[in-house]
């Protein structure tokens, strides 16, 4: 709609005009978004040749001079034929299909209540109150208990107990540390339900422990007794791989969440999925909502791609976007739609976003934990090969993710796309 009508945080009428930073990720090959974007890349992705021609030196990351690679995307999509650019607002979705509705976090007013009136209001979002996700492996086991509060159920939340001294701590370093202050157009009044864990410590020393840190029904099984106060993550994936911090959305700076939360018993060497976050952002509910090919289960023309599928981060969104594009490729010619093997990053993102829990849905940056783990060797299995350390995992990871992707691209006869492979990028360790 630029700019005809403006947003607050766009200055330009390109497309693909990058506005919070100016880094699509890594490319190394042990990271998940290095994983992705290859993936990407030998899917023929115009936002990855786009951001490898404008490229500018950052190491390992692939970060782009903004106004020339927005220009490059706007150039090829106008030069295609059979393609109309209109610079308008819509204010009401398209009757009918086939549409694909990829408007991201700054959906226009007007819009985003045709939206909520296709989908329900209950299903759509407007702001992001995001819990820090952690690896499981990175945790000291011997330090945290699995229970259910009361024993209800299965013992399916871990608990990071804390005593008066440590809780005492924790709390005063929430208050004392930097916050991200929100935009303009960003300022929200919080809901009780997503209200940032540092604003509840401000309420008062104790409120904390009342709220999401409360350990009542939760004793530890190993000394019979209640901890001061008790900090739950619930299992984020299928594999057990990721755990969320429940109830600990917050807009810490991410260095202060990576220095604050590993303060904690158990948490020393945490690693972090994603760190916490609350922001503007317009997403649907999409394990309620959408179908696997990110069309709307109720009404099967209308496909949703980028941030209103739920997923964090320009790679993330243009993966989306071109899965859906696909999913309408075959509509178009009367087939159904394979998603990419869930071995692949690609695929892990479409497995969460068809799976994951619809009552806790919030959106998702890519991760190693979205795939299944490197089964183990079997002890005595000749020519078996013990992989020590996470970089070995990892790089094992990604190797079967790329084989995975060549093998499903030649299935899917996607050679037209002409995705090409690129040399390896290493990230010095």
């Amino acid at each position: 709609m630029r700019p005809v009508r403006m947003t607050p945080a766009h200055e330009t009428d390109g497309l693909a005009e990058i506005v919070c930073s100016n880094s699509l990720g890594s490319t190394a090959p042990q990271t998940s978004k290095g994983v992705l974007l290859e993936e990407m890349r030998r899917l023929g992705s115009l936002i990855v040749s786009a951001a490898e021609a404008t490229r500018v030196p950052a190491g390992a990351s692939l970060a782009v001079e903004r106004e020339p690679f927005s220009r490059r995307v706007s150039e090829h999509l106008q030069a295609l034929a059979g393609v109309e650019i209109l610079r308008d607002e819509i204010t009401e979705l398209p009757s009918e299909g086939p549409t694909l509705l990829a408007t991201g976090p700054l959906t226009s007013d007007g819009l985003a209540s045709s939206l909520a009136a296709q989908t329900g209001n209950a299903h759509l979002a407007f702001y992001d109150a995001i819990a820090p996700i952690v690896t499981t492996e990175s945790l000291d086991h011997d330090v945290l208990y699995a229970a259910s509060r009361y024993g209800r159920g299965d013992p399916d939340f871990l608990n990071c107990p804390l005593n008066e001294e440590q809780y005492t701590r924790f709390v005063s370093d929430l208050l004392a540390a930097e916050k991200v202050e929100p935009k303009d157009f960003e300022k929200e009044v919080f809901f009780e339900g997503c209200m940032p864990i540092e604003e509840i410590a401000r309420r008062g020393p104790r409120t904390l422990a009342f709220g999401p840190m409360r350990p009542v029904g939760l004793p530890d099984p190993r000394t019979g007794r209640v901890p001061h106060a008790v900090i739950q993550l619930r299992r984020e994936d299928p594999h057990g791989q990721l755990y969320n911090l429940v109830g600990f959305q917050t807009k810490l700076r991410h260095g202060e969440q990576k220095r604050i939360f590993r303060t904690l018993p158990g948490f020393e060497a945490v690693e972090f999925a994603r760190l916490g976050s609350i922001h503007r952002n317009t997403f649907l509910n999409t394990p309620a909502l959408l179908a696997e090919d990110l069309s709307l289960k109720t009404r099967r023309d209308l496909w949703f791609g980028g941030l209103l599928v739920g997923v964090e981060g320009y790679a993330e969104c243009a993966a989306a976007g071109l899965m859906a594009a696909l999913g309408i490729v075959a509509a178009l010619r009367g087939s159904r739609f394979v998603p990419p093997p869930r071995t692949t990053m690609l695929g892990g993102l479409m497995a969460h976003l068809r799976e994951a829990d619809p009552a806790h849905f919030q959106p998702m940056n890519v991760n190693f934990g979205l795939l299944p783990p490197i089964p183990k060797p079997v002890k005595g299995t000749a020519g078996a090969v013990v992989m020590k350390g996470k970089r070995a995992r990892r790089l094992a990871s990604a190797e079967r993710a790329l084989a995975d992707m060549d093998a499903w691209i030649a299935e899917q006869d996607l050679g037209w796309l002409g995705g090409k492979r690129s040399e390896p990028t290493v990230e010095p360790a």
